[in-house]
């Protein structure tokens, strides 16, 4: 992996790791079209980039979580599920789940249809709870729900905004929750990950790290803010299509030539 490649996928990253079409599938399906090869380091750059966008949203929101003490505390307990079952499957995660290109498009096909039969739902179901309001409950099953995830694919923040709608949470406050549960979800894994292959860390893939990190963080910041605006007013069916379509494409692309 040279520099451009870090460029790229920190771009990739950046623009799709808050939007609900699986960061980490976008990933694996880029460095597949750039012929990188999915070595221990690659598979620890992809996750170590994440930092970088989960950064923008600390610049963001980090005011709003240490001034809004209830909204902190839900984070927190939404976090807790995710971290323990983030830290029993790690290894599962890493060497089976991450690049594999079937499970992803998969996920991403079933995300899709998943996103188009909510939306529907939705329709019918008032949604004004600020984040604040959730019960103990509510917040750990919806950090419960985020951990589906790990799956390559699932799409981290579509599962926090369809579980956080389902229970009522407005389209922005379930959007700016899957950002701020985002801070402590990713620097946990991400922060996890490095220690366990610090090994791999030489003066050349340091390089190539950082560059993806800050190229991940700026295009983050243009995605959250413009996230944030689009969803106050649209529906997330045209990022189900968007899924469903990439995943029909794809396969043929990868699996069937």
């Amino acid at each position: 992996m040279d520099l451009l490649h870090a460029i790229i996928l920190g771009i990739i990253e950046g623009l799709s790791e808050f939007l609900p079409i699986s960061s980490t599938a976008h990933i694996v399906f880029t460095a597949k079209f750039l012929n990188i090869a999915q070595s221990d380091f690659t598979k620890t750059f992809e996750i170590g980039i994440q930092s970088g966008a989960i950064l923008a949203v600390v610049v963001l929101y980090a005011k709003k979580l240490l001034i809004e003490r209830k909204v902190l505390e839900k984070v927190i307990l939404a976090f807790i599920p995710t971290a323990i079952l983030g830290f029993i499957f790690y290894k599962l995660i890493k060497e089976f789940l991450i690049g594999n290109i079937l499970i992803s498009l998969i996920a991403l096909f079933i995300g899709g249809l998943i996103i188009i039969f909510a939306e529907k739902f939705f329709k019918t179901k008032e949604q004004k709870l600020k984040i604040q309001d959730l019960s103990t409950k509510q917040a750990v099953l919806i950090g419960v729900s985020q951990s589906i995830s790990v799956i390559p694919g699932v799409s981290r923040s579509g599962a926090t905004i369809l579980s956080s709608m389902f229970f009522g949470l407005s389209r922005k406050e379930a959007v700016e929750l899957s950002f701020m549960l985002a801070i402590p979800t990713m620097f946990a894994a991400t922060g996890y990950d490095l220690l366990k292959n610090a090994k791999l860390l030489t003066t050349a893939n340091i390089e190539v790290l950082f560059v993806g990190f800050i190229a991940s963080f700026i295009t983050a910041l243009i995605a959250v803010k413009w996230f944030i605006k689009y969803v106050q007013t649209n529906t997330l069916i045209p990022f189900a299509i968007y899924r469903i379509l990439i995943a029909i494409i794809l396969y043929f692309v990868f699996l069937n030539s």
